[in-house]
């Protein structure tokens, strides 16, 4: 049985995605696991695809002929090492991996890092997944892990906020001492950037949907893990530098338009009634503060767009 299942997503990232396979199979190499890694590149007019083919052929790639956005294209390798779409699947368990990594392209493992999340996440039955420490490309400390997101954090969003209460656990943000133990403590959720999930609670849960084409998947994902009786912890001691956002960076209007689709969506499904009501008000104003600071035509028409989808009626 293998231990684990590394999957990939790409989209014209080729030098990053470069440099992530490399660091994590130095890294894969050194930890023992029985590993096997998986990437599928959404249609990349940079060579992603050929780069990749040459450098590391121990990959298993498939070349998408259309950009299949995170959760469709880690769905695609989720069914293409064995797991099924319906929540509550066990048949051929064996046959699967005990766990799956979900791993962005624009990523640098440290050393040790993969293994330490693996042993985290198995040492205790009902952990579901783990997430990496992860840091920003200068070596920045990043947020890894957050509280699901509640009307305070659309707040802080919009509406003039104490710095302290930004950074706090009004915002759903986890205290800084927790990260400096620099052991494993339970969270959430965390950012799909560095995600890895146990095999009994993606079969408990199903594999992530595809209503969301890029952001809060892992959000959704997490929430259904946990509904199903399992929880999440943040691993301090499993190191990734995270360079962030450089496939979405490409396109910055249809990256908002695609931000918020997908926690209209988010709220919709997990929010009651009347708090997904209040999330759609203060979306709808909130909006409007950022149209009037808009840098560019383009960037308030994404503001308008958003604007008008948040005061839609259900």
């Amino acid at each position: 049985m293998r231990d684990l299942a590394v999957l990939v997503v790409t989209w014209n990232v080729r030098e990053l995605v470069l440099t992530a396979l490399r660091t994590l199979l130095e890294d894969l190499a050194a930890s023992g696991l029985g590993a096997t890694v998986h990437l599928v590149d959404c249609a990349s007019s940079d060579g992603t695809a050929q780069a990749v083919a040459e450098m590391f052929p121990e990959v298993d790639l498939v070349a998408s002929e259309k950009n299949l956005g995170f959760a469709a294209g880690n769905n695609l390798l989720l069914r293409r090492i064995g797991f099924r779409d319906a929540a509550g699947s066990v048949a051929g368990s064996d046959d699967l991996p005990r766990a799956v990594y979900l791993l962005n392209p624009d990523t640098a493992t440290h050393p040790g890092a993969t293994q330490a999340l693996f042993e985290a996440l198995m040492s205790d039955p009902r952990r579901g997944f783990a997430g990496a420490q992860l840091s920003y490309g200068d070596g920045r400390f990043q947020p890894s892990a957050f509280a699901f997101p509640g009307l305070r954090q659309l707040w802080v969003e919009f509406f003039p906020t104490p710095g302290r209460m930004i950074e706090g656990t009004f915002n759903g943000r986890y205290p800084h001492a927790l990260y400096e133990r620099g052991e494993p403590f339970d969270v959430d959720c965390v950012l799909g950037a560095a995600m890895m999930v146990r095999r009994e609670s993606i079969q408990a849960a199903g594999l992530l949907d595809e209503r969301f084409f890029m952001y809060c998947e892992e959000i959704d994902w997490a929430w259904r893990i946990t509904r199903a009786g399992f929880h999440g912890v943040c691993t301090p001691g499993a190191s990734v530098v995270h360079y962030v956002g450089q496939s979405t960076g490409q396109a910055r209007p249809r990256s908002i338009v695609n931000l918020w689709t997908s926690r209209l969506l988010l709220y919709s499904k997990h929010y009651p009634r009347w708090k997904n009501r209040v999330a759609r008000w203060m979306i709808a104003r909130g909006m409007g503060r950022l149209r009037r600071r808009a840098g560019s035509a383009e960037i308030a028409a994404a503001y308008d767009q958003v604007r008008a989808m948040a005061a839609r009626t259900e």
